[in-house]
């Protein structure tokens, strides 16, 4: 027996049984990869499909084909493993599945009505030896609900505080939320994100805190959805703001320019939410006129008069602040109409002109006089000095000196012959 395996350890030595090892091996893993329907790119046979993306409630088609086919049926199975279709065969009472095509390399069915429960891997198969399959993963969007808009019932008054909480269910995958004031986009807070029980569905929920001015008021506030099973742009719903304010007040007259005579009047506005309807007519440091009435927010004047001239005051609640403003009315002269006030206003300014230049011409002209008096002076200074000391310099004695500097010496001289 021992000679028996030394010379069966002769015929094959370490290496060759460790090459019949290795050649056993690749024999089982190329039986174990045929047994699991694995196959080179370049199989004919290999059926062909591709994944597919459908929403709740759309129409899914599902298409298998090969290059060749030996007489092999060609079947599609549901996730459960249940054969929808073998061949041109119905295999599944389900109306909701049609066949469009089955010829021996292709086969073409649709899912319509889709639920989220048709969603996960679809397998089709051709019987050829050995059996090949392929699968297609059906991925059923769930349609995210319309958004809806909470925490704002009543108006809020300006410079307030207001939460608003938008919530969309129903969506797979998760919905992104995104708000609006008009048709600026605005930042809330991060979704909050939630699963449903008992559904492969989330709800998606947001908040958008604000600090309300004047300007909001009526403004649009919208919250939408965001998700690629909405086909033709985003799900919205909008909520008009309401904010309260006080009164901005506005006098409007009637007329620019008031005549005497005429009947007048003056109109408060009060801009404000909610709008003033109580009105209150005041004149500045007098009594209001006695042919003047207040009628709500109009002071009307029955005949206008010089002694109307003055500054009236509105004053304006409407709860929530007050608002006043004054006007100043200047009644014109009667007969007095736009086109004479502008041409007095235009004559007016040309005499301003007029007398404006001559003004300019005289000034000019003195201040060159001036200029020539000056340098006239400067000019004959030095000379009446030079004049003055003439005489003085010869004089005998101080007298002399004196009356040669006063009278110069013509008077001298004439003093002279009068004595001689």
């Amino acid at each position: 027996m021992n000679g028996m395996r030394a010379r069966q350890n002769m015929t094959f030595p370490a290496f060759q049984r460790a090459a019949l090892r290795a050649l056993a091996a690749l024999t089982m893993l190329l039986a174990t990869s045929a047994r699991s329907n694995f196959v080179f790119d370049d199989d004919p046979f290999q059926p062909v499909t591709q994944d597919e993306t459908v929403a709740v409630g759309g129409v899914v088609t599902l298409t298998c084909s090969v290059k060749e086919n030996d007489n092999s049926s060609l079947q599609w199975s549901n996730t459960a493993q249940q054969t929808l279709y073998f061949g041109e065969k119905r295999a599944l009472r389900d109306n909701r599945i049609q066949l469009v095509k089955s010829t021996g390399t292709e086969l073409i069915i649709t899912i319509s009505d889709v639920q989220l429960s048709d969603d996960g891997e679809y397998t089709c198969s051709i019987f050829t030896m050995p059996v090949r399959t392929a699968r297609a993963t059906v991925t059923v969007l769930g349609v995210p609900g319309k958004p809806v808009i909470t925490g704002f019932d009543d108006a809020v008054k300006e410079g307030g505080k207001v939460t608003l909480t938008c919530t969309s269910s129903g969506s797979k995958p998760p919905a992104k939320l995104h708000w609006y004031r008009d048709q600026e986009e605005i930042q809330g807070r991060p979704d909050v994100v939630e699963s449903n029980p008992d559904e492969p569905t989330y709800t998606v929920t947001s908040e958008l805190t604000l600090t309300v001015t004047r300007t909001d008021n009526n403004a649009l506030i919208a919250c939408a959805v965001d998700h690629p099973s909405i086909a033709n742009g985003d799900k919205r719903t909008e909520q008009p703001l309401s904010v309260l304010f006080s009164p901005r007040v506005l006098i409007q007259p009637e007329s620019d320019l008031p005549r005497e005579g005429e009947k007048f009047f003056l109109q408060c506005v009060g801009n404000g939410n909610p709008e003033p309807t109580v009105f209150v007519w005041r004149r500045k440091d007098a009594e209001l006129p006695s042919l003047a009435k207040v009628d709500g927010a109009f002071l009307r004047f029955e005949s206008l008069n010089k002694s109307d001239n003055g500054v009236y005051e509105c004053q304006t609640d409407n709860g929530i602040g007050m608002g006043d403003i004054s006007h100043t009315l200047l009644v014109q002269e009667a007969g007095v109409n736009a086109a004479d006030t502008t041409a007095m206003s235009t004559s007016s300014g040309v005499d301003h002109a007029v007398i404006g230049g001559v003004v300019a011409v005289i000034v000019f002209i003195m201040l060159c006089l001036l200029i020539v008096l000056g340098r006239y002076l400067i000019r004959h200074k030095g000379t009446y000095l030079t004049h003055e000391a003439k005489g003085s310099d010869d004089a005998p004695d101080a007298d002399t000196a004196i009356i040669n500097a006063e009278g110069g010496h013509s008077g001298v001289d004439d003093k002279k012959e009068y004595f001689i």
